[in-house]
């Protein structure tokens, strides 16, 4: 009987015993959940998550639970409308283009390509139903293009709320005829994704006038995943200035003290005319560093800035709700699972409660496996010499005979 119950237990523990954290979980009521996991999870965690599993226990057995890694970031879909261009014409230095939708449909984006490499402008839209009476979308909007040995800067998006017109009108104010190569008219849809406000212990900011940039150096509370930036940044002029945010990859001490390896997160231009808010894919990190190229200009104030991160969220399918469950991970060696529910993603419920992951705590069934030596006791050796002496013996003895 007690081998019995041994046993069980050695086989309810087998699958468990690899992971030295756990986390129990609470709450299960039904057979589909979410779970959201908690911040200093991440940096006990493998990169790629393969460590995490979900378990319970029923008696003698362990039963793995499947689940959904979801990255709760924003989804965008955008379709390109078919228009015409009806016609161009210009009075008092503005030049009108007009263009007519294949359908009465909605957009709510134009896209610009001119010619000149180097302009300023301003821009009216409007939208007519008849090609008579117009009504104003868009006033004064401000599209922009500079290239140059410093800096290659293209705003010529026009952004606007949904608009359903049968015609639009574009007025551009210039002294010199734009020559407008391509147009395209969008419709862009954004389904907001889940984030979560990261907080940061400190940050830096040094204006280096050697190398004509500023750094800000961003230390996290704990390594969590990061997706979006913004910057408040001001300057009695209009700015537009390359700039990049590279995250730390891991560290290590020097004699000048801690040095980090950094690798680059997003490039792109800080500017004036759209909103500092820069978004890239979500990354785990502890530390950012933000670099702006000033060249000649005088550094841009900046008096604060501002972090997200997409949650990161578990549906799980427990066929058992009444059974004791909990997360598992801390596991080296493991590989990512493979659950059969990411074939069937569209019959998962909808709306599902999220349920409660308590503290972490060490896993009392972990076990690291030692590979022991063949002999653990030094007589074997001594007997496997004196065989291999004999053995040695004999042959040389029976070579000599021969």
């Amino acid at each position: 009987m007690l081998f019995w119950l041994l046993s069980c237990t050695i086989a309810a523990n087998a699958q468990t015993a690899p992971y030295s954290l756990k986390r129990e979980i609470t709450g299960i009521q039904t057979n589909w959940h979410s779970l959201v996991l908690p911040n200093p999870m991440y940096q006990k965690l493998k990169p790629g998550f393969e460590d995490l599993r979900i378990f319970g226990v029923n008696g003698k057995d362990t039963v793995e639970v499947p689940y959904l890694l979801k990255q709760r970031s924003d989804q965008v879909s955008t379709q390109e409308i078919a228009f015409k261009q009806l016609n161009q014409s210009n009075a008092n230095q503005v030049y009108y283009y007009t263009f007519q939708p294949s359908a009465a449909t909605v957009i709510n984006q134009i896209n610009l390509n001119f010619k000149q490499e180097n302009f300023d402008w301003k821009v009216n839209l409007e939208g007519s139903n008849d090609n008579q009476s117009w009504f104003t979308i868009a006033k004064d909007y401000r599209i922009l293009s500079i290239k140059n040995q410093y800096t290659d800067y293209h705003f010529t998006r026009l952004n606007f709320p949904d608009a359903k017109y049968s015609y639009f009108r574009l007025a551009v104010k210039s002294n010199t005829q734009p020559e407008l190569l391509a147009t395209k008219i969008l419709k862009a849809d954004t389904v907001k994704g889940v984030f979560q406000n990261i907080k940061y212990q400190s940050y830096n900011i040094k204006n280096d006038a050697e190398h004509k940039e500023t750094v800000i150096d961003v230390n996290l509370t704990d390594p969590v995943p990061v997706s979006q930036l913004s910057l408040n940044a001001q300057s009695d002029f209009d700015f537009y200035r390359p700039f990049k945010i590279e995250y730390v990859t891991d560290s290590f001490k020097t004699d000048q003290g801690m040095q980090h390896n950094y690798m680059e997160l997003y490039s792109g231009t800080i500017s004036s005319l759209e909103k500092p808010v820069f978004s890239f894919p979500n990354t785990i990190t502890s530390k950012l560093k933000i670099t702006i190229q000033n060249n000649d200009n005088k550094p841009l104030r900046l008096s604060g800035l501002a972090l997200k991160g997409n949650v990161y969220e578990l549906i799980a399918r427990f066929d058992d709700p009444k059974l004791p469950y909990a997360l598992y991970y801390g596991n080296e060696k493991a590989t990512a699972p493979s659950y059969e529910i990411d074939k069937f993603e569209n019959k998962i419920p909808a709306g599902l409660s999220s349920l409660t992951i308590a503290e972490e705590q060490p896993n009392p069934t972990y076990a690291i496996k030692v590979t022991k030596p063949l002999f653990e006791n030094k007589a074997w050796l001594w007997v496997l010499m004196a065989v291999i002496i004999v053995l040695l013996g004999w042959f040389s003895f029976k070579m000599l005979r021969n």
